[in-house]
């Protein structure tokens, strides 16, 4: 099979850079994940649209280079690629390079955070319209650095160096730091620092994790996330296997009219009968409260501004790379509440109900 892009002068001399490489270097692999949807949307005042959306689609480089004593050389260089439209960026997203040793992997480059990569995971329906960015993290920021996205905490940061330990007995450590690269007008130095302490040992996942913006919104403000997870994969039967997910979330921001907190759940549950799986998810975003008179994201403080996403959804596995999937989701806003799906948004007004049926088709190379 030939898979065919164009993006342009940059991305032909990236390819024929890689192949190049891959003659003279072991282990460079090519990869992707083409991910498109046929969407029914109703944003619950008058609109409503039947559409083509790409869910994120990538294709990627990546590979290693063994420098002796157990040290190797990484490197990886991932884009956007938009097969509804033909559109691309070829890194414009989780693209590095660094060192990985007995003591760790210690990386550079345009990656997604410590805190975003600790429950992505959990997700069944991440990234898609139906995914838990809609509660968790105030949506979704899939190409951000400090000044172009100053709310949420689902974020591929750029500019930013990592640093992952080793397992130990199922334990491991990451951290994210985003530089301080950019000067607003109003002459904050924002920064960003993520860490997640992860556990994973046979059927069991958890985690807690948590993040700083230092002074996004403004000289001496700092926002921060903190969330907890756990998730448990039940023994197979001759019914399947089930994973249950939990996760729990406050965000709390400060602004120049005072604090804006707010609490957040999800849980999720997935069914997987053979080439079956049934997925359900609901997230509930809690009123947001403090003194502050901003709106930042979704978020503004006050009586009836939660809401609450839930989505029903269906796979099917024609093989091992490729699976048809259908979801029916619906995201209900409280009376003075905006929440939008995280990705191919379709703009509510406050307290709609949006809705959306969706056939879609995966694949992975």
């Amino acid at each position: 099979m030939s898979h065919k892009l164009h993006l342009g002068a940059a991305a032909c001399l990236l390819c024929a850079t890689a192949v190049h490489t891959a003659h003279a270097q072991d282990g460079v692999q090519i990869y992707g994940r083409l991910n498109v949807s046929m969407e029914h949307v109703d944003n619950g005042s008058g609109f409503t649209q039947t559409r083509l959306v790409n869910n994120r689609s990538v294709l990627g480089f990546k590979g290693s280079e063994d420098l002796g004593g157990g040290l190797k050389a990484i490197f990886q260089l991932e884009g956007t690629l938009s097969p509804d439209t033909g559109a691309g960026e070829p890194f414009r997203r989780d693209t590095r390079v660094g060192l990985d040793g007995p003591w760790g992997t210690l990386f550079a480059g345009h990656w997604v955070t410590a805190y975003n990569g600790a429950t992505s995971g959990l997700d069944p329906f991440y990234p898609t319209t139906a995914g838990y960015m809609s509660i968790l993290a105030n949506g979704s920021g899939s190409s951000v650095d400090n000044v172009n996205n100053t709310y949420s905490f689902d974020r591929r940061q750029a500019n930013s160096l990592h640093y992952w330990t080793p397992e130990w007995h199922g334990l491991s450590l990451r951290l994210t730091r985003g530089m301080n690269e950019e000067s607003p007008a109003n002459g904050a130095k924002p920064s960003l620092w993520s860490a997640a302490v992860i556990y994973a040992d046979g059927p069991w996942y958890a985690t807690v994790a948590h993040e700083r913006h230092h002074e996004y919104q403004g000289p001496g403000l700092d926002d921060t996330g903190s969330k907890a997870a756990l998730a448990y994969q039940f023994g197979k039967t001759s019914w399947g296997q089930t994973r249950v997910a939990v996760v729990g979330e406050r965000l709390e921001y400060e602004t120049a009219s005072g604090k804006l907190p707010r609490n957040a759940a999800f849980v999720s549950v997935s069914h997987q009968m053979g080439l079956h799986g049934l997925r359900l998810t609901v997230g509930r975003a809690g009123d947001a409260g403090g003194a502050s008179t901003a709106t930042i994201g979704f978020l503004h403080s006050g009586p009836d501004t939660g809401a609450t996403h839930a989505t029903l959804g269906y796979d099917y596995m024609l093989s091992k790379r490729t699976s048809l999937y259908a979801y029916y989701t619906l995201l209900d806003n409280e009376r003075n509440a905006t929440y939008d799906f995280p990705i191919n948004g379709i703009g509510p007004e406050a307290g709609a109900t949006l809705r959306g049926a969706v056939l879609g088709m995966r694949h992975n190379f």
